[in-house]
C-alpha cells in the first residue's frame, strides 16, 4: 500500500476507533453503576405450608409472581415486633401512595414464631391493626419451624413469668422478588421513610 493511502486509511479509521472506545467506556461505566441486590445469591426463602386467618392453607408458591415482604415475630411481643411492623407497614403505605401500580405487586407477610398462643384468629386480628394489606400466617410448631429455617430466622421460647413468656427472635424484614429470590433487608430500625426508600429502589 502506498504511503499516501496508508495515511488516508489511518485518518478514516481513527475517528471510528475513538467512537468505539468511548462507547465501550460508557457501557462499562453504566454497568458499574448498576447495584447488585444486597442479598443476591443468599439462601433465604423456601417452601412452607401455613394457614391464614380464615384457615386457608397457604404455601410459599401461593405468592409466586409477587414481590414479598416477610417478617417473623409474635403478637404478644411487648415492643420490638409492633415497632418493626409499624415501621414496615407505614413505609409500605408511603411507597403505595407514591407508586400505586408497583405496590399492587407487593405482598407484606407476617409469620408468627409463637404458634402456641398465636392462633389464626389472634394473628388475623393483630395484623389487621396494621392495615388490610398485611397478611398474617400461623401453623403447627413443625410448620413454623420449617418456615423459619427456610429464612434462616432464629427464635426461642423464653422462661415463663407471671405475665407469660417472651420469645427471643431475630428481627428482619426480608424483601424478595416475584421469583422468591432474596433482594434486601428493609431498614425497619431506621423508620418508615427508610423502608419506603428501599422499596422504591428495588420494586419496579
Amino acid at each position: 500500500m502506498k504511503p499516501g493511502a496508508m495515511t488516508y486509511l489511518k485518518r478514516r479509521i481513527a475517528p471510528i476507533a475513538l467512537a468505539l472506545s468511548l462507547t465501550a467506556a460508557l457501557g462499562a461505566c453504566q454497568q458499574s453503576t448498576v447495584e447488585a441486590p444486597p442479598l443476591e445469591g443468599a439462601q433465604i426463602g423456601g417452601p412452607f405450608t401455613l394457614s391464614d386467618k380464615d384457615g386457608k392453607t397457604v404455601t410459599w408458591d401461593s405468592f409466586k409472581g409477587k414481590w414479598r415482604i416477610v417478617y417473623f415475630g409474635y403478637t404478644f411481643c411487648p415492643d420490638a415486633c409492633p415497632m418493626d411492623v409499624q415501621a414496615m407497614m407505614r413505609g409500605f403505605s408511603s411507597f403505595e401512595k407514591a407508586h400505586a401500580a408497583e405496590a399492587q405487586k407487593v405482598q407484606p407477610i407476617f409469620i408468627t414464631i409463637d404458634p402456641e398462643r398465636d392462633t389464626r384468629e389472634v394473628v388475623g386480628e393483630w395484623t389487621g391493626a396494621f392495615g388490610p394489606r398485611l397478611y398474617g400466617l400461623t401453623g403447627s410448631p413443625e410448620q413454623i419451624k420449617q418456615a423459619a429455617n427456610a429464612f434462616a430466622v432464629y427464635y426461642k421460647k423464653g422462661e415463663s413469668t407471671p405475665g407469660g413468656y417472651l420469645m427471643d427472635h431475630s428481627r428482619t424484614a426480608f424483601l424478595l422478588d416475584p421469583d422468591g429470590k432474596p433482594i434486601a433487608m428493609l431498614p425497619v430500625d431506621k423508620g418508615p421513610e427508610a423502608v419506603s426508600a428501599e422499596l422504591t429502589k428495588w420494586v419496579k
